[in-house]
C-alpha cells in the first residue's frame, strides 16, 4: 500500500492534460446543466453550471487543488476569494501546497459582515503586505472577484493572480485586463458543453 506522501507525488506528476481531461468529465457530468436559469446579474441563460458539484466533489475538488497549484505564480503568498464558493478552492490548494512543501495560506471574504466576534471581512490567517491569488470555480462577468480585489487591496495586499475553473466567456477576461490582474481559467464553458454531449 502506497504511504499519503507516494500518493501526493503520484497526482502531482501526473500529466496535466490527464487530470484536465479527468476534471472535464466530472465538469460535464456534476455541475453541468441546460435548461432555463436566472443567473446572479438576472440575466436568463440556457445552461448553468454549479461548480461546488464539482469543488466539493473529493476526485473534482483534489484535480482542481492540484492544477490550481501547478499554476500559480511564484509570488503569491496566499489564496482566496468571495465566500462560499472559494472557501473549498482555496482550502483545498493552501493543503495541496502545504503537503507538497510549499505553505500558501487560504482565506476568505465575507459576503457581509456578520455583526459579532471580530466584525471581519477577510478570514483567515491573511497578513497585511501579502501578493495573493482569487480563486473562482466559475466567471462570468468578473464582479464577484473585483469586489474580492477591492476588500484585499483595502486591507493591504496585492492581488497578482485570477484563476478559474470555468469561464462563461461573458466579460470577464475584459474586466480583468481592464484591472491590470493576470487571469487563468481550466475551461472555456464551450469545452464543458462539448464534453456535456458526449
Amino acid at each position: 500500500m502506497q504511504t499519503t506522501n507516494q500518493l501526493i507525488n503520484t497526482f502531482w506528476q501526473e500529466d496535466t492534460k490527464v487530470l484536465k481531461d479527468k476534471l472535464l468529465t466530472i465538469l460535464a457530468r456534476e455541475s453541468y446543466k441546460e435548461g432555463k436559469f436566472t443567473l446572479v446579474s438576472g440575466k436568463e441563460s440556457s445552461y448553468f453550471i454549479d461548480g461546488k458539484l464539482t469543488t466539493l466533489n473529493a476526485e473534482g475538488g483534489a484535480i482542481i487543488s492540484v492544477l490550481f497549484f501547478k499554476m500559480l505564480r511564484k509570488e503569491i503568498e496566499a489564496v482566496g476569494g468571495v465566500a462560499v464558493g472559494a472557501c473549498s478552492l482555496a482550502g483545498g490548494v493552501s493543503q495541496i501546497s502545504y503537503l507538497l512543501g510549499k505553505s500558501v495560506n487560504a482565506f476568505y471574504i465575507r459576503k457581509e459582515l456578520k455583526g459579532h466576534g471580530t466584525n471581519k471581512w477577510i478570514e483567515g490567517p491573511l497578513k497585511t503586505g501579502e501578493t495573493i491569488a482569487i480563486l473562482e470555480d466559475v466567471v462570468t462577468t468578473g464582479g464577484s472577484s473585483q469586489k474580492a480585489i477591492e476588500k484585499v487591496t483595502e486591507f493591504g495586499c496585492k492581488v497578482s493572480q485570477i484563476l478559474a475553473v470555468v469561464d462563461r466567456n461573458e466579460g470577464g477576461k475584459e474586466t480583468f485586463k481592464k484591472l491590470g490582474v493576470d487571469y487563468n481559467y481550466l475551461f472555456g464553458i464551450n469545452e464543458v458543453a462539448e464534453r456535456y454531449k458526449m
